[in-house]
């Protein structure tokens, strides 16, 4: 017992001192994303690739976005991130990465500014700035790590944590079988959500869509980063 005593307290002591890392890690995500300006994030699977039509598709519409003055967010890695990257640095916006420290998988794409390359140890930390500091939210195809991005922006906006920005489904043929679930389960057989909150995301098809359901929020709603 007394063994196992030692061993907590250990454990707990550690717990403390993590505190200062959570919180670096905090302080110079903050320090460094207030300098950049508007941003889009565009989320999406590290396993598609370059012959992929997502792929194009999502790096095409991150360089029309920054034409349009926004700088792109991605998690930093291969696959559909790196398309947004690539995008962003040929529509001459900046170009951001927010690296997560993985076993395997991830690892930062050569189309992140080298200012704008961000890494992080908890995933956490890495979702607050997400969110605080992207005035829209691009879902392209992907998988858990997505749908996780997708659901924590519309649960945000859902409870009012967060000012209302747009969220943006990208590929109707990807997205229907979530979509039918969500609508036929748990909105008209469950009523665990409202008939409103299939307001709060738009499906599209097509980059001009994506980009003009983002400009036109914006001609009505302030561009601001805060929650």
């Amino acid at each position: 017992m007394e063994h196992s005593r030692k061993d907590w307290n250990e454990i707990k002591s550690n717990d403390s001192w993590s505190i200062f890392k959570i919180m670096s890690e905090f302080v110079e995500a903050y320090d460094r994303m207030a300098k950049i300006g508007p941003c889009v994030s565009i989320f999406g699977s590290a396993r598609t690739k370059e012959e992929n039509p997502y792929y194009n598709l999502a790096r095409e519409l991150a360089k029309k976005l920054a034409e349009q003055g926004y700088g792109i967010i991605s998690g930093g890695g291969p696959g559909i991130m790196e398309a947004a990257n690539q995008g962003a640095q040929e529509g001459q916006g900046p170009s951001v990465g927010l690296n997560i420290d993985l076993p395997f998988e991830q690892n930062h794409n050569p189309y992140i500014d080298p200012a704008h390359n961000l890494e992080f140890d908890y995933f956490f930390v890495r979702k607050v700035i997400f969110v605080k500091y992207s005035q829209a939210f691009v879902i392209m195809p992907g998988g858990f790590g997505t749908l996780d991005e997708f659901f924590e922006a519309i649960t945000l906006i859902q409870t009012k944590k967060i000012r209302k920005r747009p969220i943006v489904l990208f590929g109707r043929s990807y997205w229907n079988g979530l979509l039918s679930w969500i609508t036929e389960t748990m909105l008209n057989k469950e009523a665990n959500i409202s008939s409103g909150d299939l307001d709060l995301f738009k499906v599209v098809d097509t980059v001009e869509e994506a980009v003009e359901h983002i400009e036109n929020f914006f001609k009505n709603h302030p561009l601001s980063p805060n929650f």
